[in-house]
C-alpha cells in the first residue's frame, strides 16, 4: 500500500537529523555542505536524508550553477500541524473533565473535614 502525503510527512520527521536539517533550513536556504557541517556524516549520508524529506514535500532543491541549496517547504508542516489540531479539542476536553473531576473531590474532602470539625466540638 502507498503512504499517503501525511504519512511521509510523519516518516520522515521521525528521524531527529531529519528535524535537526528542518530546523537548521527554517533560518533559510543551505547547501548539502552546509547541512553536513553539524552532523558527524558524510555528504552523501545528509544527501539520503533529503531524499526522505523532498519525497515528503518538506524540501525542495533548487539549481544555482553547481549548487543545488536546499529550501524548506511549508506547506506538508501545516498539514501536519492541521491533522494532530483536530486531537487538541478531545486532549482539552478531557483535561477539562479531569480538572472538574478533581474540583469535585477536592469539595468532598473538604466537606468531609468540616463534618470531622463540627463533630468534635
Amino acid at each position: 500500500m502507498p503512504n499517503d502525503p501525511l504519512s511521509e510527512v510523519f516518516a520522515a520527521l521521525a528521524d531527529p537529523t531529519r528535524r535537526a536539517i528542518l530546523a537548521r533550513l527554517a533560518a533559510g536556504e543551505a547547501t548539502v555542505t552546509d547541512l553536513s557541517e553539524p552532523f558527524q556524516m558524510s555528504a552523501p549520508a545528509v544527501t539520503k536524508h533529503l531524499k526522505v524529506l523532498q519525497r515528503a514535500g518538506l524540501i525542495s532543491q533548487s539549481r544555482q550553477a553547481q549548487w543545488r541549496p536546499c529550501k524548506l517547504e511549508a506547506k506538508p508542516l501545516q498539514d501536519a500541524s492541521d491533522w494532530i489540531a483536530q486531537y487538541r479539542q478531545f486532549w482539552e476536553e478531557s483535561f477539562d473533565r479531569l480538572e472538574d473531576y478533581l474540583k469535585e473531590l477536592q469539595g468532598t474532602e473538604l466537606g468531609n473535614e468540616e463534618k470531622e470539625d463540627d463533630s468534635k466540638q
